[in-house]
Parts: C-alpha cells; sequence; structure tokens
C-alpha cells in the first residue's frame, strides 16, 4: 500500500538534504517542533497543509514542487512507466467548457 504521508516526508528529507540544512534549521525556521518535522520526515506523522506550507518556506521551495514531487514519485509506485508533464487532452477542455457554460449564464 502506498502511503501518501511517507512520500511527503521522502521528499522533504531529500529537499532539506540538498540544501544542506539541518533538521533543527529548517524546523526552527518554519517555527514546527524538531520532534514533529522528524516524525512527519520518516512518515510517522501527517503534515497539515499549514505546516507543508511552513516547511516548505523555510526550505524556500514552492509547495507546489513538493507535491509535484510527491506526485511523481506515487506514479512510479504504481508502476506507471511515464507521467505526463501536461494535462491530458481529456482533461484540458474541461476549463474551456466551463468558461463556455458561464459565458452563457
Amino acid at each position: 500500500m502506498i502511503l501518501v504521508r511517507h512520500e511527503i516526508g521522502e521528499v522533504l528529507r531529500d529537499l532539506r538534504l540538498q540544501k544542506g540544512r539541518t533538521l533543527r534549521q529548517v524546523a526552527g525556521r518554519a517555527s514546527v517542533a524538531l520532534g514533529y518535522l522528524s516524525e512527519v520526515e520518516r512518515g510517522q506523522k501527517e503534515a497539515s497543509s499549514e505546516i507543508l506550507a511552513s516547511v516548505a518556506d523555510a526550505l524556500d521551495v514552492p509547495i507546489s514542487t513538493i507535491m509535484r514531487e510527491v506526485g511523481d514519485r506515487i506514479s512510479v509506485l504504481e508502476g506507471l512507466q511515464s507521467f505526463p508533464d501536461v494535462v491530458p487532452d481529456d482533461l484540458a477542455g474541461l476549463d474551456t467548457d466551463f468558461q463556455a457554460e458561464l459565458s452563457l449564464r
């Protein structure tokens, strides 16, 4: 079973290490308890969107980058050979259809 919290934790740890920051530095900058952030990185605790935003800010990384990496890792775990970098055609028209519907109102 794929646990999203494990993937989030791994991404956060990888980004922190890439930036050469300690757990203590990131926790302090994000105003998050050191032990809690450690548990999040190990996939033992779920991080709220507020915590993720604070940690992303502390790492100077957009939260969208974190979530994209998490999604990419989950795609690999699900056995997908590749993942699209663009919205599939069958979904791309939804926004246009929605805008057309609004203009009719």
